[in-house]
């Protein structure tokens, strides 16, 4: 996303334009104290928003011959997600269990996609994704079944990485 800052005695230090994610725009606005809705409506601090992409909506809910716990260590557990996760390759310094906090990035090709744990439960974990992918991947689970739902604004196909996933990540589980 880049955020073209006007000319204004509000912003002289900043340089044009600026380059930051949905998180950095929140924490520009709030130190000075300018909510977002009033950067975006008035004129004369009007703040342009350019996203390379398009707003993708998928859901998808599938049956994996599998237990809860090993669906849930093949989520939680980075070992495991980066044995099925199309993607391949985490970052270093991975914990041996996601936690609400904890950041790390893929890559899809030339592509980075930053991740934020946001929710990580023994059923359910939601990941907020910035760079290449922003929005949100949410993923369910129980006896049988997994679910992921995936938003964002990106160029990426995200309806078909996800299938992808969901397809690598159930036979991940039947090789088990």
């Amino acid at each position: 996303m880049i955020i073209t800052v006007p000319t204004t005695s509000d912003f002289p230090s900043f340089p044009r334009p600026l380059q930051l994610d949905i998180f950095d725009l929140e924490k520009f606005l709030s130190v000075r104290s300018l909510p977002l809705a009033d950067a975006c409506q008035t004129k004369e601090k009007a703040i342009t928003l350019t996203m390379l992409g398009n707003f993708q909506k998928t859901q998808l809910r599938i049956e994996i011959e599998a237990p809860a716990t090993a669906i849930s260590d093949s989520l939680l557990r980075p070992a495991q997600l980066e044995k099925w996760l199309v993607s391949g390759r985490l970052s270093t310094g991975m914990p041996e269990q996601l936690h609400p906090g904890f950041q790390f990035t893929t890559r899809f090709g030339p592509v980075a996609i930053h991740h934020q744990v946001d929710v990580a439960d023994s059923n359910r974990l939601r990941l907020i994704l910035s760079q290449g992918i922003d929005g949100f991947h949410e993923w369910y689970w129980g006896e049988g079944w997994v679910q992921s739902r995936l938003e964002g604004i990106s160029i990426l196909p995200l309806a078909l990485g996800q299938s992808l996933n969901l397809l690598s990540l159930r036979q991940f589980l039947a090789k088990k």
